[in-house]
């Protein structure tokens, strides 16, 4: 299936402005320990005055974009929703293996996300959020400023949703009306990165 997101609130970016984080964090993402070229391109569009505390899109010479594997993500953290939810039954779960154990496993194997670079139409100029961070640690409450890049609401791209389980359909469409509820990319508690989905050919 072939869906248009388009985000009813700002999505922002998760890509950390340190170019050697980034690069660890890319790798780690793609099951190796190097770069392929799109990857290594992306990288190398990173502002180098950008501060190094804050996150950003990936992007290249055609826009800014998500990777396949952020909608995956995204597809896995709905599904642990759905998993406690009262939508569908434990029997029913079971038998396409979307319990609390194998979901990531099903969605690892069974579900897969193109294009691999997921390009951004804007609605507008992306800008630049900024947000307390508050952790309790054993030295007590810590905060911390945390400053991230957004596109604006109204932001689209277009994704396709390929499965090898035909069982899996009706929980895809479950998880994408999730989306609404919780989104993608950074600060996804507060609302950030929602959107509402339509079917295209």
């Amino acid at each position: 299936m072939k869906v248009r997101l388009t985000f009813t609130e700002p999505l922002l970016g998760t890509l950390a402005g340190d170019k050697e984080l980034a690069k660890e964090y890319i790798a780690s993402k793609c099951g190796g320990d190097t770069l392929n070229k799109d990857e290594a391109e992306c990288i190398d569009n990173i502002d180098e005055e950008l501060e190094k505390g804050s996150t950003i899109f990936n992007s290249d010479d055609k826009g800014i974009l998500l990777w396949d594997y952020q909608v995956k993500g995204f597809f896995k953290d709905a599904m642990l929703a759905l998993i406690g939810s009262d939508k569908f039954t434990q029997e029913a779960l079971k038998k396409v293996s979307l319990t609390k154990y194998m979901y990531k496993r099903m969605i690892d194997h069974q579900l897969f996300v193109n294009p691999r670079k997921i390009y951004l139409k804007l609605s507008g100029e992306t800008f630049f959020v900024e947000r307390p961070l508050r952790a309790d640690t054993m030295r007590g409450e810590r905060i911390a400023l945390a400053r991230s890049e957004a596109a604006p609401a109204g932001t689209t791209c277009e994704v396709e949703i390929v499965t090898m389980q035909k069982k899996l359909v009706p929980f895809i469409y479950e998880c994408l009306d999730y989306g609404s509820l919780r989104g993608i990319g950074q600060w996804r508690n507060s609302g950030m990165g929602r959107f509402t989905y339509e079917e295209i050919e």
